[in-house]
């Protein structure tokens, strides 16, 4: 085995490339790292301090030779290291569009799930105090309808976010949208119908099970309820 991807379950980044190496058949091994505070020998492969990493030992057991830190950049090495089946499509647009798609989800997505709710709700509760659920609700009220709205448009009637097959783009997707149901539940299939299910076919998957898996046993609290007022 020569794959080692650094990170800890419960980032929807290390899920990422998680599902993807599943879906590729590609035999790997997870390694936690814990990032409060980050180790030295991590930082010494990770120049933006963040998760995850994937080391190829065939490169490089040691040191920065044979890393590669961030999520998509990762993805990336996967798909031409282990091209079937393909998550990238072939069309030049389309590719530049789930590539696209996969960074917005990453980012205006991320922000507002991670920031604006999970950590309100759950790393509250690691540190033993109660969660702040005002604060997650008003993110979810008021900062995630822009970018579900649009992600909403992007897949309009269609099975994925862009051409006619599972793409980088919606394995993004989902595990960001994962994040918020392991907190508060499923997201809203009346005001998001397409992304809804878009998510919940993808969590069913094989390749998101055994992330998914150490995640709820890590998340035991019964999820919050922030479309109530």
């Amino acid at each position: 085995m020569s794959l080692i991807l650094y990170g800890a379950p419960l980032s929807p980044f290390v899920r990422k490339v998680d599902v993807l190496l599943r879906e590729k058949g590609a035999p790997f091994e997870l390694e936690s790292v814990n990032i409060m505070p980050m180790p030295d020998w991590f930082k010494e492969i990770s120049p933006a301090r963040r998760i995850p990493v994937l080391r190829d030992t065939e490169i490089g057991k040691k040191g920065p030779l044979g890393t590669i830190p961030d999520s998509s950049a990762i993805c990336v090495y996967i798909e031409q290291k282990f091209p079937e089946p393909a998550f990238y499509p072939d069309d030049p647009y389309e590719r530049g569009r789930a590539v696209w798609l996969e960074e917005y989800c990453d980012t205006e997505l991320a922000g507002p799930l991670g920031l604006g709710i999970f950590r309100p709700i759950q790393f509250n509760r690691f540190t033993g105090k109660e969660p702040d659920v005002e604060a997650a609700r008003k993110t979810y009220s008021k900062q995630l309808p822009r970018p579900l709205d649009y992600l909403e448009s992007e897949i309009g009637g269609r099975e994925f976010l862009v051409g006619d097959a599972l793409s980088i783009a919606d394995v993004s997707l989902a595990c960001q949208l994962a994040q918020l149901e392991l907190v508060a539940g499923p997201l809203d299939a009346g005001r998001w119908p397409g992304v809804a299910g878009l998510v919940e076919r993808l969590t069913r998957r094989e390749s998101f099970q055994p992330c998914l898996a150490i995640c709820r046993k890590i998340v035991k609290q019964e999820p919050v309820d922030l479309r109530v007022s």
